[in-house]
């Protein structure tokens, strides 16, 4: 892929900025930063409105710990295309890294009506949720998660665990089974089962 897409670096710009988006991406899923940032920053200057190219670029700072610029290249990206999910998805979490947990929840819930049934816009929402210390919402959203993915025993270990702080022992205890069932080497999941049948 890497060959393929080198071969279009010099064509004209739009064709250019394409094949170095997709360079960027390639070198970034292979964590080859430094590489990611010079074909991000080439997609770039062939073609400053390219949101796909913003969004790496921001993949590339955010992966250096810079939240801050990242979340600036996210934010351009969606002035560029406001349907662009990658940009919105990583701004969520640029947010929630910077602790802006309102603004974080905004983005995912902006997504969330364009992704209904994503399961990882689902769990971030839910995980804002539980930050914020509203545990009936983020159990709300786990719910919903479910509904997606229903064998994720880490989900319902999660959701169990919430039932469990909210006082619900029973539904706490379906949850915590569900999770054994599907992952039974979870020793937090042991730990909370072998403590209820104790009591």
């Amino acid at each position: 892929a890497l060959e393929a897409l080198k071969m279009f670096e010099k064509k004209d710009s739009r064709v250019k900025s394409a094949a170095a988006t997709n360079l960027s991406f390639l070198y970034y899923l292979g964590n080859e930063l430094a590489q990611a940032t010079n074909y991000a920053d080439l997609a770039i200057n062939s073609d400053r409105y390219n949101p796909a190219a913003l969004t790496n670029k921001g993949n590339t700072v955010f992966a250096n710990g810079d939240y801050e610029k990242a979340a600036e290249f996210y934010r351009e990206a969606l002035r560029n295309d406001s349907l662009c999910t990658e940009a919105l998805y990583n701004l969520g979490l640029a947010c929630k890294k910077l602790n802006r947990i309102d603004e974080a929840l905004d983005w995912f819930l902006k997504l969330h009506a364009i992704l209904p049934n994503s399961a990882q816009v689902l769990y971030q929402i839910a995980s804002i949720y539980e930050i914020m210390e509203d545990p009936s919402q983020a159990v709300e959203w786990l719910l919903q998660l479910i509904s997606v993915v229903p064998t994720d025993p880490h989900v319902l270990s999660k959701l169990g665990k919430l039932y469990d702080i909210e006082g619900d022992k029973s539904q706490a205890f379906h949850y915590y089974c569900e999770s054994y069932r599907y992952f039974p080497s979870n020793i937090e999941v042991i730990e909370w089962l072998g403590a209820y049948y104790i009591d």
